[in-house]
């Protein structure tokens, strides 16, 4: 048992060719975590009222700018990958390849959300209470594109579930002889993240968590992960004042998801009666309401 619980392999592959087409699993796992995540919104506001489709109109805002804002801060704080003597500029573009920061998707994420929200109709806070717990699913999944990069592992370890890593990999430390294994910190934050899910839910379904409360506890719970996590890892990236950019991104994620509770909780004590916005309701549930009150 021990030989053969010893180590975790890396895959020897990170994509495969169908037709002239290169499919990266880094891309693949983060089209999936996309989808995964709608689908559980939509589900979530179909719950409280909303029509079924109402999360795949938002997220066709919210995703493409998440994306953008994701590769910008990725290439913002790892410069030295893509700005040097001799660089092939257009590897900025190439998302598939690896390299999405998850702060920087948020913020610009959030942006496109609140357009698509006010082109549905429906409260921006309740769309983002309902894809928090899907975001953070996405993640999970996400995070296992790394694992078939052979990126973000953290420092050497003897942990039996240490991480395999090709000492031909560009991001294999230089100067460590071959055979070294690392922390799986892959594996330790889309762990984290599951877990976050089933609390998040669980959560939700007790105290029905709105008005961006939800999505506050999402912040803070994946910043506290993010700050273990990326303490550990041992890649490439900007330092300021002795942290990595990640942390700093993540200790900010905590100071936003405490003032967005407690200014939330002041504005809206009461419960969320629907997630549209008034006035925008689909025709069916005001025909309804109309018919209901004729009735009574």
């Amino acid at each position: 048992m021990n030989n053969i619980i010893s180590s975790i392999p890396s895959p020897t592959v990170s994509y495969f060719d169908l037709g002239p087409f290169r499919i990266h699993f880094y891309a693949l796992f983060i089209l999936a975590g996309i989808v995964l995540a709608i689908w559980l919104a939509n589900r979530r506001l179909n719950q409280r009222g909303g029509e079924s489709g109402v999360a795949i109109d938002i997220a066709l805002w919210a995703v493409p700018f998440g994306i953008v804002g994701g590769r910008i801060f990725h290439v913002l704080t790892h410069i030295g990958d893509y700005f040097y003597q001799g660089a092939d500029l257009t590897a900025v573009f190439r998302v598939w390849e690896g390299g999405l920061a998850i702060y920087g998707a948020i913020a610009f994420g959030l942006f496109g959300a609140w357009i698509g929200a006010r082109i549905a109709g429906v409260r921006f806070w309740s769309f983002v209470d309902a894809v928090a717990p899907g975001v953070l699913l996405a993640q999970a999944l996400g995070r296992w594109g790394n694992y078939f990069n052979q990126e973000l592992f953290g420092t050497p370890t003897t942990l039996p579930w240490g991480l395999e890593i090709d000492p031909t990999n560009p991001a294999y430390p230089l100067g460590l002889p071959g055979g070294v294994l690392f922390h799986p910190t892959f594996l330790y934050e889309s762990i984290w993240s599951l877990i976050g899910v089933v609390i998040l839910l669980n959560l939700d379904k007790r105290f029905e968590l709105r008005w961006g409360k939800m999505f506050a506890l999402y912040i803070a719970y994946y910043s506290i992960g993010r700050i273990w996590t990326e303490s550990l890892r041992i890649d490439p990236s900007e330092v300021f004042l002795g942290l990595r950019t990640n942390i700093w991104s993540a200790l900010a994620g905590i100071v936003a998801a405490i003032v967005i509770w407690r200014v939330q909780s002041r504005r809206h004590p009461g419960l969320e009666t629907s997630i549209y916005v008034a006035g925008k309701e689909p025709k069916s549930s005001s025909e309804s309401a109309i018919k209901v009150d004729s009735e009574a």
